[in-house]
C-alpha cells in the first residue's frame, strides 16, 4: 500500500508540474502588437574609406499594455526598393507602456549603395524617395520584436534642379 501511495504522489506531482509549466507557456505567448519605428533624424559620422557612416535616430513607440524591454537593436535600411544601409546598437532599456523613447544606431552606408542613390538621382529622378525601415528589438530571454515601418519624402527642389 505504501508504493500504491508514492505512485499516486508522484503522478500528481508530475501532474501539478505539467500544468505549471502549460500555464508558463500560455503566458509566454501573450500577444503584443509590433512597436512602430520611425526615423527622426540622420546625421553624419566619420566613415572609413568608400563607406559612408550614419547616426539614425529612430522614434520607437509602445502600443502594448506592458513595457518593452530591450537588450540591443539591428536596423536594415531600403531606398527606392534596394538596399541602403544597417546597423546595429548594443543599447539597453525600457520603452514604457504605451510610450515612447528616441534610440540612435550608427548605420553604414556601403558605397555601391551610395553611387545606385546618386546615379538614380543623376538621371532626373525626381519622384518622391520610398523607404522602408525594419529590424529587431532583440529582448531578455530571447524574445525579439520585429518591426517595420515605410514612407516616403520629396528631396528639396535645390537637389533636383542641376547647377547653372
Amino acid at each position: 500500500m505504501n508504493t500504491l501511495h508514492s505512485v499516486s504522489s508522484t503522478r500528481r506531482s508530475l501532474l501539478l508540474l505539467a500544468l505549471a509549466g502549460g500555464l508558463s507557456a500560455c503566458a509566454s505567448l501573450v500577444r503584443t502588437d509590433p512597436p512602430r519605428v520611425d526615423v527622426v533624424g540622420v546625421e553624419p559620422l566619420a566613415g572609413q574609406g568608400m563607406e559612408v557612416r550614419l547616426l539614425v535616430k529612430l522614434r520607437v513607440i509602445n502600443p502594448n499594455d506592458s513595457p518593452i524591454d530591450y537588450d540591443g537593436l539591428f536596423v536594415e535600411m531600403d531606398v527606392r526598393g534596394k538596399s541602403f544601409a544597417s546597423g546595429v546598437s548594443n543599447a539597453r532599456g525600457t520603452v514604457p507602456r504605451f510610450g515612447e523613447t528616441v534610440l540612435t544606431v550608427p548605420v553604414t552606408v556601403p558605397a555601391l549603395a551610395m553611387l545606385r542613390q546618386a546615379l538614380g538621382m543623376a538621371q532626373g529622378d525626381r519622384s518622391p524617395v520610398s523607404y522602408v525601415v525594419s529590424g529587431k528589438l532583440s529582448g531578455p530571454q530571447w524574445r525579439s520584436l520585429r518591426f517595420r515601418s515605410s514612407g516616403e519624402f520629396r528631396l528639396p527642389e535645390p537637389l533636383l534642379t542641376p547647377a547653372r
